[in-house]
């Protein structure tokens, strides 16, 4: 890490073993120095959380493509902590999160521990991409998406991102894509969410499931649209939720001066 390369932080939210971040580092390693971190388990819908309750470990674990792998016992948010903390020797130049397997399109990136890490390195001024693929298999073929990710990530290296905005990148599963679409998330919601079950005892439980309604499936202006038409997609993500434009219909609700 003494050398002039560009330094990339690579983590995900599919533990260090997943498929889809052996896949990121391999494209990774041949534009800079690459260190992985991930977590030890997988912490999909983790979003941005932290382990506030409980001691964190980082363990070695070998090398990828020949980049150091370490994993943390703890979240993706934990994972980009500890390691501007207690591994890296400077900033990172870049941080890449993912291959996701599954989609983080529409309002999935508000749960996603992909586009938690993603959004914490673009809150310490890190240029930020999360990357998915909407296949949920362990063996999903990230092949196909290998072009759009280097040169997606080679422009970001060489051009940076606007201030305050990360990446959240979505890609259709068993096609190569047929381009890139930068646009909105689609708005929707999640229904059916849990399945009923009982215990041997009778004791109710409950598992989470559910089915994702887009509320505009022909606008195309969404990323639901594009990815359902066989394309990629790109969503400018703000980590600021600061809903600025309504703060003076708040304050007058609230009979306050802005």
């Amino acid at each position: 890490m003494e050398s002039k390369r560009p330094l990339i932080l690579i983590t995900n939210d599919d533990g260090f073993r997943a498929r889809g971040l052996h896949h990121l580092t391999s494209l990774a390693v041949t534009l800079g120095d690459v260190v992985v971190v991930a977590p030890d388990t997988p912490q999909s819908a983790k979003s941005s959380a932290l382990t506030p309750n409980a001691p964190l470990e980082i363990k070695t674990r070998g090398e990828m493509e020949g980049a150091p792998v370490y994993s943390v016992t703890g979240t993706p948010v934990d994972c980009v902590k500890l390691a501007m903390h207690a591994i890296l020797d400077r900033k990172p130049d870049l941080l890449l999160s993912g291959i996701n397997h599954g989609s983080n399109a529409a309002v999935n990136n508000i749960y996603s521990g992909t586009m938690g890490a993603a959004m914490e390195g673009c809150i310490l001024g890190i240029s930020s991409i999360g990357y998915s693929i909407l296949d949920h298999s362990p063996m999903a073929d990230f092949e196909p998406l290998s072009t759009f990710i280097l040169d997606i990530t080679r422009r970001v290296m060489a051009g940076g991102l606007p201030s305050g905005i990360c990446l959240n990148v979505n890609f259709p599963a068993h096609c190569t894509p047929l381009g890139l679409k930068v646009v909105r998330a689609a708005k929707g919601n999640w229904t059916e969410e849990y399945a009923d079950y009982a215990t041997p005892h009778g004791t109710p439980f409950y598992w989470l499931t559910g089915k994702f309604h887009n509320d505009e499936p022909d606008n195309p202006d969404t990323d639901e649209y594009w990815l359902a038409r066989g394309y990629g997609s790109v969503v400018p993500i703000r980590p600021d939720q600061t809903a600025a434009d309504r703060i003076a219909a708040v304050a007058e609700i609230l009979g306050q001066k802005s």
